[in-house]
């Protein structure tokens, strides 16, 4: 009798990548405090350009062969092998051949973004798009096998080395093209883990390709690949727009302004990863009752953090931008305050769903196609007649109409009826405590806002600390933002608590690490006395 192996819950799965993803935040987290202080306005948006393209051609390129592994390491019936090379072949020739074209044609890039300094860069970004396609199936490969503990290492390791080679890029060299090597660097590393890794899981992976499995595991991951494709397009492709038409110094106001909140993205990553293989399994025994209810039970979640954070975003957006950024980009508070308004619909996770349904695919390629070029009609006629505000407004409405659309199909497929919509209630709870909690916020930091600057420069001088007016600045702001949320987080959480939104479970945890924290407390007393 085989011993199966029990696979650990959605939760202890999310928990994992979740810390995987804060830590490694709060590694990477200086870096671009660093980046902004040390280049110039115009090398900064060079900067921004650079890796956007980079960003976008790694998550474009592989067309979704990397994304069935979630799928295919999930069959049992799959030869996993095989699935794991296949990815690895694909992924090789794909990168190697973008690395080639960037080679041979570097006015490709410069053309887009109409600089000379984009064209120069361009053979170095192929090299990286190369290195980071080949290296990024690390992460992905260990969600996919259900190690998430592994992944979490895997994430963290790649943040501490990435941070600390490109901080020691733009601290010693202070160049565009010295992030490049870093880049470079760090592909190379993570790709010796990547074989490492694979060859332990999958031993002698490389000996196991078979092309009538690739042609089906081409079949499955391309409709979805293209999906994603136009997804992304569909997300970023605002950003070279704005490249083409505004100056690099305006360009960077704009990716300043599009900033989104890494913690709630690293969340929504960690949720909507470990939900694709779990949706997978109930769409397979045709529980859509039980996929109803884990999507809602997921949106909840989310919800708890991202209905909050937008309260407090929307309250604190000119000190949170001009603290991180410096008053340089006080002109980017106005992008971000419109970009926040996604937050709300970014709890409703259709992906992993949509997934699970293999004849999604075709649909949902289609629907993207449509979105797109609406957009892309909508942003030409944009950068002849609207300011940096206009674009991003563009963005918002398009991303809006994709998901009303998903969702109806959702609806539709799911059996979804108006009575469930009972079980939306504690999201509908949510949103009210964090609306009332910011509102109560708002006028206690208009407050701050007056009063700490002046207190912070009384502090410096009582104490003769000799500080400069940038890091006065930078000082008053974090102590804005943190007594703010002094303010906005006990009413919230008193709020959630009044209204029975906060599980036993989640208290327990809670409750977990508050002893702890005390034991430590406790003890350090002790010492001391």
């Amino acid at each position: 009798m085989t011993e199966t192996k029990k696979k650990p819950s959605l939760r202890v799965q999310g928990a994992w990548l979740l810390f995987a993803k804060v830590t490694g935040f709060a590694i990477s987290f200086v870096l671009p405090l660093l980046i902004v202080r040390y280049l110039s306005k115009d090398d900064f948006g060079v900067y921004r350009q650079a890796f956007q393209f980079i960003i976008n051609a790694v998550a474009i390129l592989p067309i979704g062969f990397s994304m069935s592994a979630f799928y295919f390491l999930n069959r049992e019936s799959v030869d996993h092998k095989a699935a794991v090379f296949n990815i690895l072949l694909f992924n090789f020739f794909i990168g190697g051949a973008a690395c080639v074209f960037l080679f041979v044609y570097p006015q490709f890039v410069g053309n887009i973004y109409q600089s000379e300094a984009m064209t120069a860069l361009a053979p170095k970004m192929g090299v990286v798009i190369w290195l980071w396609i080949f290296s990024a199936f690390l992460e992905i490969v260990a969600i996919a096998n259900q190690e998430a503990r592994l992944s979490m290492v895997f994430i963290i390791l790649a943040q501490l080395t990435k941070t600390l080679l490109m901080a020691g890029a733009v601290m010693i060299f202070t160049t565009v093209e010295a992030f490049m090597y870093a880049a470079m660097i760090q592909g190379a590393l993570q790709i010796i883990l990547l074989l490492i890794y694979l060859n332990k899981r999958f031993p002698r992976f490389w000996l196991s390709f078979n092309s009538k499995f690739f042609r089906e595991q081409a079949i499955y991951a391309i409709p979805f690949g293209f999906a994603g494709i136009l997804w992304t397009l569909q997300t970023d492709i605002h950003t070279y727009f704005v490249g083409y038409r505004f100056s690099d110094a305006e360009y960077a106001i704009y990716s300043v302004g599009v900033f989104q909140l890494p913690l709630l993205g690293m969340l929504m990553e960690s949720t909507g990863a470990v939900l694709i293989s779990r949706m997978s399994e109930l769409q397979s025994l045709d529980l859509k009752r039980e996929i109803i209810e884990l999507t809602v039970r997921a949106m909840q979640k989310l919800a708890f953090f991202y209905f909050p954070a937008y309260a407090f975003m929307l309250v604190t957006a000119y000190t949170f931008i001009t603290t991180l950024y410096t008053e340089r980009f006080a002109a980017s508070v106005a992008i971000f305050v419109i970009n926040l308004t996604l937050l709300p619909f970014d709890i409703w996770i259709t992906d992993p769903i949509i997934r699970a349904y293999k004849q999604f695919g075709k649909y949902l390629m289609i629907l993207r196609i449509f979105i797109l070029t609406a957009m892309v009609a909508a942003l030409w006629f944009g950068i002849q007649n609207f300011d940096l505000r206009g674009m991003i407004a563009i963005v918002i409405v398009t991303s809006i109409v994709e998901r009303l659309i998903t969702t109806s199909l959702l609806i539709k497929t799911l059996g979804i009826k108006i009575g469930d919509l009972k079980l939306l209630k504690g999201v509908a709870e949510t949103a009210l405590v964090a609306a009332v909690s910011g509102a109560i916020t708002y006028f206690i930091y208009l407050q701050l806002r007056s009063f700490v600057p002046g207190l912070v420069e009384d502090l410096a001088i009582n104490f003769s600390i000799g500080l400069k007016a940038s890091t006065l600045y930078f000082v008053s702001g974090m102590m804005i933002l943190a007594l703010s949320f002094a303010v906005f987080a006990p009413l919230y959480l008193m709020g959630m608590n009044l209204l029975g939104l906060i599980e036993d479970e989640e208290k327990a945890i809670f409750g977990k690490f508050y002893n702890r924290f005390t034991a430590i407390f406790g003890r350090s007393n002790s010492v001391a006395d």
